[in-house]
């Protein structure tokens, strides 16, 4: 039951998702619903989710006064943030668990999404229902650390690189939506953030948009090594691969180490 209401909440939004338009009055029917759909959730400014603490802007992220995000820099609209559950809300893996396809055959028919990260040494399975409850699962793959990734409202999935230089970055969900009517044809995309640095991070446009990083890109795997792909290819074109144990949960830690020199970072990475 802890995270239920996480799960409601991410369960409900797949219907935005769902029932692509197929001509112009479904078009105008659909940019309506979606409109409509806006409208009901909860606007996080309305929701005192955006405050200040002794000047400082500030980004609700928990009961625990110390999770709140510092947004004084942040390039997002306030009025554009919906929800805001809190940031350890969602079971975003740091140690994820794997099976053998042998063993997870029967628990997937051959349509069933994954994402796959694949190489002639390792191969490593996502599925997409399982990403829908982490949304994050921090991992490592060829030795390398990775994420894969998924936004259901969106429908936007990707395998990216954790590495910046001799720095890693372990993600996490911040607990809130954000759309702008220009990205992504105005769907919401979950906001990220990262432990290191606590920086913020949108998906939809592929860079953190507060924080110590903003402005530093969100570095999508080489795209010939994952792929957006069903169950049938991996059993039949992938039997070794390790596939992502279902269920799994895991106590938040209570603190880790924090990235204060990110000079190097920003040099090298930051959108230009």
């Amino acid at each position: 039951m802890k995270y239920f209401f996480s799960f409601l909440i991410i369960s409900c939004l797949a219907i935005s998702c769902s029932n692509q338009p197929t001509d112009a009055s479904e078009s105008n029917n659909h940019e309506t619903s979606e409109t409509q759909k806006k409208r009901t959730r909860p606007i996080a400014l309305n929701n005192a989710k955006i405050f200040e603490v002794n000047g400082v802007k500030k980004l609700y992220g928990g009961a625990d006064s110390a999770q709140h995000f510092d947004i004084s820099d942040c390039e997002l609209k306030d009025e554009q943030f919906h929800y805001g559950i809190g940031r350890e809300r969602f079971p975003a893996l740091l140690q994820p668990e794997f099976i053998s396809v042998t063993e997870a055959d029967s628990l997937w028919a051959d349509s069933s999404r994954f994402l796959l990260a694949y190489s002639d040494s390792e191969i490593k399975a996502y599925s997409v229902k399982d990403l829908t409850r982490h949304e994050i699962v921090n991992d490592q793959f060829n030795g390398r650390p990775i994420m894969a990734a998924y936004c259901i409202l969106a429908d936007l999935g990707a395998i990216y690189d954790r590495q910046y230089g001799e720095d890693d970055l372990t993600f996490a969900l911040s607990g809130y939506t954000y759309y702008d009517d220009t990205v992504w044809d105005g769907l919401d995309g979950f906001v990220l953030w990262d432990r290191e640095t606590e920086s913020l991070w949108w998906p939809l446009v592929g860079k953190a948009v507060s924080g110590p990083l903003k402005g530093v890109k969100l570095q999508e795997l080489d795209t010939g090594l994952w792929k957006d792909t069903d169950w049938k290819d991996i059993r039949t074109n992938y039997p070794n691969a390790q596939v992502l144990k279902s269920g799994q949960d895991y106590e938040r830690p209570k603190e880790w180490p924090k990235l204060d020199d990110v000079a190097a970072i920003k040099a090298n990475y930051t959108i230009q």
